[in-house]
């Protein structure tokens, strides 16, 4: 690699007292070389060696500048912990949430200066990361603050059901509020322009009700009727393949049965419990809306294993996997 080099994937931390190290390097591990010298690992040097000591894995972790010329090498960002700072394994700490913002800050310059196409996150704590200062409610929140993006959408990716959401992260309360013609509208493009970038010629697109059975009428309440179906039916009118509302009690069943290629879910649990339970391990986290392309692994530090040798990989590699697909598809 030279000093040119635009790497597929850029990998980062996450928070260093959880999985992600190990995760990271376990994934890394049973790349081929050529997978190996398309990705950029973020983080500090010397966690990631620790990392690979511990499941005997023998990687050559180099810094990034060292990478040119050196033998089946594996590239590293720096991200280096301050020399005072107190990171004790498998806890909340302030040092841990403060690595995790700054992998995801080098990350994101990276793949704005053209050294990356497409970012991979392993998983930092919530707690962790507003310890050190950065309030965010997650990767998805800060990657909009860090690109200046005026919104963005989680999307849940796996080989048999897939949920965009139209709000994640919030109250029940505040997430019926967000229910809106033009968040859905938002919602649909933003899961449209995914599928089709990823080969689907014409993407179907099933919007779940809000209120149990769409409503009833009214009887249980009317925001499926003001707020989902005009949004919907303009939608539709435009040309996209979309349904809905359709009650949220059989619409995942039916796109798991292959209806449909993508479900719009209202709020964060009603499109999370059916995808964790059909494809808990597989499951890939996407953000959509970004000027940056991001997938990530849908689980969290795990800090209960954390550096005893135990994470299982999985899903980081399902991860790293969709994040390929997308890098084929983005300019350098």
């Amino acid at each position: 690699m030279n000093a040119n080099t635009t790497y597929d994937i850029a990998i980062t931390m996450g928070d260093p007292a959880g999985i992600g190290p190990e995760i990271i390097c376990r994934a890394v591990a049973a790349m081929s070389p050529a997978e190996r010298a398309s990705t950029l690992l973020v983080g500090d040097p010397a966690i990631y060696r620790r990392a690979a000591r511990m499941i005997e894995a023998e990687l050559n972790l180099v810094t990034l500048d060292e990478a040119e010329g050196a033998e089946e090498a594996v590239a590293v960002a720096p991200v280096s912990l301050p020399a005072d700072a107190e990171l004790p394994d498998g806890q909340v700490s302030a040092a841990g949430g403060d690595m995790a913002f700054r992998c995801v800050r080098t990350a994101v310059e990276l793949v704005q200066a053209g050294r990356a196409r497409v970012i991979v996150t392993a998983p930092l704590n919530k707690a962790a990361l507003h310890a050190a200062g950065h309030y965010y409610d997650g990767h998805t929140g800060m990657l909009a603050s860090l690109t200046g993006a005026p919104s963005s959408f989680m999307l849940l990716a796996s080989e048999r059901l897939s949920t965009l959401h139209v709000s994640t992260h919030v109250s029940l309360r505040e997430a019926i509020e967000r229910v809106t013609p033009e968040r859905i509208t938002a919602t649909v493009e933003a899961g449209h322009a995914h599928l089709e970038k990823l080969g689907k010629a014409r993407p179907r697109i099933a919007v779940a009700g809000l209120n149990p059975h769409c409503g009833e009428g009214g009887i249980f309440g009317d925001e499926d009727d003001r707020r989902i179906a005009p949004a919907v039916a303009a939608l539709a009118e435009r040309g996209f393949d979309v349904r809905g509302p359709i009650s949220a009690d059989t619409v995942f069943y039916r796109a798991a049965q292959g209806e449909f290629d993508l479900v719009v879910a209202q709020y964060h649990d009603q499109g999370h419990i059916p995808v964790k339970l059909i494809a808990f391990d597989t499951t890939v986290n996407v953000s959509l809306g970004l000027p940056v392309q991001r997938t990530s692994v849908d689980h969290g530090t795990a800090f209960d294993i954390a550096w005893q040798g135990r994470a299982d990989a999985t899903n980081m590699g399902s991860a790293i996997a969709y994040a390929r697909r997308l890098a084929e598809g983005v300019e350098p």
